[in-house]
């Protein structure tokens, strides 16, 4: 009967610790997510910021179109977060609610036994009778036992005392974070109505404006299929650039066709410190929001059209200065005939490229630091949007510079 009653103490405990090591993980998750939202809560912040805080001309229409798109993007992006953190709390709750029924059962379980105990020990005169009992044992061995029996079951009753306490602390602690988290539940609904009704009303201006535009579609088609050749252009000449450096150097090396840089001990050590450092570079602008991603995506606005990016596009504020984000050595400042300015910077085998820039501080073969300005970022005036595109290449092969760049605070 004793090792059952322990076996259920222990069980109590194991329950416990369960719900604890549950709670904790669900805790971690929520963490997540709401990390996740407050990223996203400050890429709309510096999107109203940057992108709309002038009315724009009916000119720029298109470009109004674009940016809403993406603040549409991101808006649903934090409804869905904020409505896997509900769907995660109705688990929770759930969970606590059947702990809270659980713990009930066992608490008066518990209190019962303890009060069955209790009644025994004061109908048996407990004193007296225990040393009668010890007393009229037949052997010194039985009495012996018979004191180990009497100083286990009194142990019992305070372990039974002390287990009663523990069931109603815990039961007191569901119950609090229970409440707790049907409050937080309240809050997220609420928040996610008055994000979803400005979402609405948004997708309502991106409609009127696309019904206004109509008859300009066609246009707004071929100026989207004129940036993507002529962005084309520039990553073609950058490649040829970078392809034109490696050759250089290894000229004096017997394999003439090799696909990496023959780097000098300097620039080897300069490479691996660039690679220690992915994740921590800082931004090349002060300031600025990611408006288009790496890689091959569908247009915001025309879903047909397909955008393929060798970088991140980042919108700034006017007159920004463009930063380096590593010490290097300027590889190349690259200029077409109506486009602007692009700054190669060689990190040993690495290469970073700083796009649409107007004004350039930098020469061919200057040595640059980390965060040294190089130029300032170009801002349409038909629009008003400033922005920079920034790449990240590895010999020739470009990556992701989200994965390179600190998240922006």
């Amino acid at each position: 009967m004793s090792f059952f009653r322990i076996s259920k103490q222990s069980f109590l405990i194991g329950i416990f610790l369960m719900i604890t090591s549950l709670a904790h993980s669900q805790k971690s998750t929520q963490k997540r997510l709401e990390e996740k939202k407050v990223e996203i809560k400050k890429e709309l912040k510096e999107i109203n910021a940057l992108l709309f805080t002038n009315k724009q001309k009916k000119a720029a229409a298109f470009s109004d179109l674009e940016n809403l798109s993406y603040k549409i993007q991101r808006k649903q992006e934090l409804i869905k977060l904020t409505n896997q953190q509900i769907n995660l709390l109705n688990s929770e709750i759930e969970e606590n609610a059947k702990s809270i029924e659980k713990l009930e059962i066992d608490l008066i379980e518990v209190r019962e036994a303890y009060k069955e105990m209790i009644l025994k020990s004061f109908k048996s005169k407990s004193g007296k009778n225990r040393l009668m009992f010890i007393l009229s044992s037949e052997t010194f061995f039985q009495a012996l036992k018979r004191t180990q029996y009497i100083k286990q079951y009194s142990l019992f009753r305070k372990n039974q005392a002390k287990k009663i306490e523990l069931i109603s602390g815990q039961l007191k602690e569901v119950k609090k974070e229970l409440l707790y988290k049907r409050d937080f539940k309240e809050g997220l609904l609420v928040k996610n109505r008055l994000t979803q009704k400005t979402l609405e009303l948004e997708k309502k201006e991106v409609n009127n404006i696309a019904f206004s535009l109509r008859n300009d579609e066609k246009k707004y088609k071929r100026n989207i299929l004129a940036k993507e050749k002529e962005s084309q252009k520039i990553d073609k000449q950058i490649d040829k650039l970078i392809r034109e450096a490696i050759a250089r150097s290894n000229k004096n090396k017997s394999d003439k066709n090799s696909k990496g840089f023959n780097l000098t001990p300097e620039s080897k050590a300069l490479a691996k410190k660039f690679e220690l450092n992915k994740g921590k570079l800082p931004w090349p602008v002060s300031r600025g929001v990611v408006i288009q991603k790496f890689g091959t995506q569908p247009h915001p606005v025309v879903k047909t059209a397909k955008i393929k990016s060798n970088g991140i596009v980042i919108a700034t504020e006017k007159n920004q200065k463009v930063k380096t984000v590593f010490e290097g050595k300027v590889l190349s400042v690259l200029q077409f005939r109506g486009s602007n300015p692009t700054v190669l910077v060689q990190h040993g085998n690495y290469i970073t490229a700083y796009k649409n820039l107007s004004k350039v501080f930098v020469n061919k073969g200057d040595k640059v630091i980390s965060n040294q300005y190089i130029g300032e970022v170009f801002t349409n005036t038909s629009t008003g949007k400033s922005s920079i595109q920034f790449s990240v290449f590895q010999k020739t092969t470009p990556l992701n510079p989200l994965l390179w760049i600190l998240k922006m605070k």
